[in-house]
């Protein structure tokens, strides 16, 4: 089956073309930490030629607990995410998670992300769909990966052929995420564009008992492997002090590791697609 190309700005996703990045921190904490990431990320992507889009979520809606912090809401979210995506040219992403949330987003961002919880809630594939934007949906924990085919669909129905498939990890028990990387050539199969994303995949959900662990250290191995399997894009959330990020911090590589670990992965995949 042809695979489809996602085209983002000058960022073509799919077929042979080189990996893309969707990356950034995992929740969105200030401008000026925006800023300073998005700044980085490029010095980190420049050598090696990456295009990257810029993701961070203005709202964290799963949490472990009602204690942790869940972000900075949609309307000043929204407002930082323009404001990098105005200065540095870059494209950028959040997470919804309710119907009215994607006509908002989509006037912000070039890629609306469907969290894995929510990947077969229709009302919301369709809403986001209907913006024209390129989605990213993230595989349910608990649905293998044919089942994507169906939630694709969903989109589809709506004339928007701008899909991207995103494998995070299928739950193991209890706390506990593995990925088969089966799943990463079944899901392209479906003809749409795979996306590996290599920090929620080493997840420990809830570990931590009022938040989620994580194995942070084999984030790089997973991904090193999913480009040898010839995966379209990578999703790597990244922070300068992820110990002490609001969210997902035991799964984020840090900032200053970033730059090595592109070029090591650029090369797996040019490796893979022969390219």
């Amino acid at each position: 089956m042809t695979q489809e190309i996602v085209r983002i700005r000058d960022i073509a996703i799919g077929g042979q073309n080189p990996i893309a990045l969707i990356t950034g921190p995992c929740q969105l904490e200030s401008h000026e930490h925006a800023r300073m990431m998005c700044e980085r990320i490029l010095e980190a992507c420049a050598p090696t030629g990456t295009k990257f889009i810029f993701k961070a979520s203005y709202d964290k809606a799963n949490r472990s607990s009602i204690k942790t912090r869940r972000g900075l809401g949609m309307e000043k979210g929204l407002e930082i995410l323009a404001r990098i995506r105005d200065e540095f040219g870059v494209p950028v992403l959040t997470d919804v998670h309710e119907p009215s949330h994607c006509a908002p987003a989509a006037e912000v961002c070039e890629v609306l992300q469907i969290p894995a919880f929510l990947c077969r809630q229709t009302d919301l594939l369709l809403a986001a769909g209907e913006t024209g934007c390129a989605i990213n949906i993230k595989k349910g924990q608990f649905l293998a990966p044919w089942d994507m085919k169906n939630v694709a669909e969903k989109v589809e129905s709506t004339g928007n052929r701008n899909i991207m498939l995103c494998e995070r990890g299928t739950s193991f028990g209890y706390n506990t995420l593995v990925t088969d990387f089966r799943g990463l050539p079944t899901m392209a199969a479906t003809g749409w564009p795979v996306v590996f994303d290599a920090t929620h995949s080493v997840q420990q959900p809830g570990g931590l008992g009022g938040s989620s662990g994580g194995q942070r250290e084999f984030a790089p191995v997973l991904a090193r492997a999913a480009c040898a399997v010839g995966v379209s894009a990578l999703f790597i959330e990244t922070h300068e002090d992820p110990d002490n990020a609001p969210s997902d911090g035991p799964n984020m590589i840090p900032i200053e590791q970033m730059g090595a670990l592109i070029a090591n992965l650029r090369a797996f995949d040019a490796l893979a697609k022969g390219i």
